[in-house]
């Protein structure tokens, strides 16, 4: 692929990525403010944009095995725990923004947990097995995942067990 193709397909990816999630925050503020159907026409839009993301991933070639892709993943985590929410942090901390030091200070101990779960799963799929799990539950104040079942209080943000959300 030519140089200015992949530089805006990977922008694009990017932006349609956004407006994914953005939209789905969307359509969740939308529901707690009364109007589920314009709630319900972001949630719509917001796949739209999921399905361009999508195209853009595979047209890119960023769309491998599930060893290649565990392997990307590791390597995301890590950076964003290494590298990028460090150097956030040291900015939010000089401006004394205190919101955006606990939402990257909640991003960073989930991230960890993502690259170590990832790592694990890798190793699982190189020895051609599945990982054994029963659910995967996510608190939805700070991201932080556990296995099999949601503990009794985030070890993170001290939210409730019932804040946590099961896949």
């Amino acid at each position: 692929m030519k140089k200015m193709t992949d530089k805006n397909l990977h922008e694009a990816f990017a932006g349609e990525s956004q407006a994914h999630m953005k939209y789905m925050n969307f359509s969740e503020q939308a529901r707690k403010d009364g109007f589920p159907n314009v709630g319900k026409l972001f949630l719509a839009v917001s796949f739209a944009e999921q399905v361009h993301a999508s195209n853009h991933l595979k047209v890119l070639g960023e769309l491998k095995s599930t060893k290649e892709n565990l392997e990307a993943a590791v390597g995301g985590e890590n950076f964003e725990v290494e590298e990028m929410y460090p150097a956030y942090d040291a900015v939010a901390k000089v401006q004394d923004e205190k919101d955006a030091q606990r939402s990257i200070r909640y991003a960073v101990e989930a991230e960890k947990i993502h690259a170590k779960m990832y790592s694990d799963a890798k190793k699982s799929v190189e020895t051609g097995k599945d990982i054994s799990i029963k659910s995967v539950h996510i608190c939805k104040v700070c991201g932080f995942t556990h296995y099999d079942s949601a503990p009794d209080k985030c070890p993170v943000c001290g939210a409730p067990g019932t804040a946590f959300v099961e896949f």
